[in-house]
């Protein structure tokens, strides 16, 4: 009896295939956004909650954030949405992890998203919304278009 082979097509590249597609479905749309300017006015819909409050929701500010970092502009990245600047942080430490573990044969690591954390993070949202929509947090709010 033979081990099974690592070798190109072999276990590996099939390990490694799921990974990889959660990279490229969240690639593609990063590039479409690169390349087409959502500071540009008409090419992406206005956001509801904007339009409805006159607040910057958590989102706002999230199309140009990813057009700045698909240009390397991450200082305007930043100050387009910091919340999902770090956000994109942490899901990539995530990825490379589950690529990692995926490479090694390893378990995939869990996230779980229990009752406690998904209270801190409907928390950080609701603080982030209200202090990017007061005077001592307008350097949170992104550029109005």
């Amino acid at each position: 009896m033979t081990a099974p082979s690592t070798t190109a097509g072999g276990p590996v590249l099939r390990r490694l295939s799921r990974p990889f597609a959660a990279l490229a479905a969240a690639a593609l749309p990063a590039g479409y956004v690169g390349a087409v300017d959502p500071n540009t006015p008409g090419h992406y819909p206005l956001c509801p909650f904007r339009q409805a409050t006159g607040w910057w929701c958590p989102g706002c500010g999230g199309l140009r954030c990813v057009h700045a970092l698909t240009r390397g502009e991450f200082t305007a990245a930043l100050h387009d949405n910091l919340l999902a600047v770090v956000l994109f942080g942490i899901l990539g430490v995530l990825w490379v992890r589950w690529a990692f573990a995926a490479l090694t044969g390893g378990p995939a690591p869990r996230v779980e998203m229990g009752p406690a954390r998904l209270v801190a993070l409907g928390l950080v949202l609701l603080a982030f919304t209200v202090l990017r929509n007061v005077p001592a947090g307008v350097h949170l709010a992104p550029p109005a278009v």
